[in-house]
C-alpha cells in the first residue's frame, strides 16, 4: 500500500509538471456558457477536477460541467499558476443543471460522495490548498442545504471522519483550458485516471446509483 501511494504521489508530481509545461497551443481557454432558461448552476471543489466533473456530468438532470478554478483572488489564472499554490483558487466545477430533474440537495450529496470531504487540503496523492474541499452557495438558501447535508451525512457515519468542506459564498469561476475539460473520458489510458480518478467516479457511481443517467448504471 505504501509504495503504491508513493508511485501515486510521483505520478501527481510528474502530472503537474507536465502540465505546467503544456505548450501554447494548448493554452487556450474554455468558454463558461450562460445558463439556458431552465438551468441552474451550482459550484463545488473536490479535488483534482477530472474526477470530479466526470463523476458529476453522469447524473440525471445534468446538462454540463465546466472545470475551472474558484476560492481565490488571482484573475483568469491559468493551470500552471494555480499549481503554485499561491493564488488562493481550489480545482472546481460549475455544474448546470435542471432543478426539475435533480435538485440542489440531491447535487450537494452527490458531491460529498464523489471525493473525501474529511481531508483538508489534500485528496489522495494530491495536496496542496488547491485540491480542498469546498462547497459555494449563491443564496442563503443555497447554503442552508449544504449545512443539511453535512450533517445529513455525518450523521450515516458514511466516512469514519467528520468532513471538514468548506462553505463559502460564491464569487466567480474561471474556466480552465479547453484541454481539461471531460479530461476523463479522453485520457481513459492514463495512468492517474485509472487509478486515482476512477475509484472515485465508481464510488459515485455506487452511492448514487438511482441519479445516474441510463448509460452509466
Amino acid at each position: 500500500m505504501k509504495k503504491l501511494n508513493l508511485l501515486l504521489l510521483i505520478t501527481s508530481l510528474f502530472a503537474t509538471t507536465t502540465f505546467a509545461q503544456t505548450e501554447d497551443n494548448q493554452q487556450s481557454f474554455a468558454h463558461l456558457p450562460t445558463p439556458d432558461k431552465n438551468e441552474k448552476v451550482a459550484t463545488f471543489a473536490g479535488g483534482c477536477f477530472w474526477a470530479l466533473s466526470e463523476g458529476i456530468s453522469e447524473l440525471k438532470g445534468v446538462d454540463k460541467v465546466i472545470s475551472g478554478f474558484a476560492g481565490g483572488n488571482t484573475k483568469n489564472p491559468s493551470y500552471q499558476e494555480v499549481c503554485t499554490k499561491t493564488t488562493g483558487h481550489a480545482e472546481s466545477v460549475q455544474v448546470y443543471y435542471n432543478p426539475s430533474v435533480i435538485s440542489f440537495e440531491k447535487l450537494t450529496e452527490a458531491f460529498f460522495y464523489a471525493h473525501d470531504p474529511t481531508t483538508v487540503d489534500r485528496q489522495g496523492p494530491d495536496e496542496g490548498p488547491d485540491y480542498r474541499s469546498v462547497a459555494f452557495y449563491r443564496t442563503p438558501a443555497e447554503k442552508a442545504i449544504i449545512m443539511s447535508v453535512i450533517a445529513k451525512v455525518n450523521a450515516t457515519h458514511h466516512y469514519t471522519d467528520k468532513i471538514v468542506t468548506q462553505v463559502q459564498p460564491y464569487t466567480i469561476l474561471y474556466p480552465a483550458e479547453i484541454y481539461h475539460q471531460g479530461y476523463f473520458k479522453t485520457h481513459m489510458d492514463n495512468y492517474y485516471i485509472t487509478h486515482v480518478s476512477m475509484p472515485k467516479v465508481m464510488k459515485l457511481r455506487k452511492t448514487m446509483h438511482d441519479e445516474l443517467k441510463s448509460e452509466y448504471k
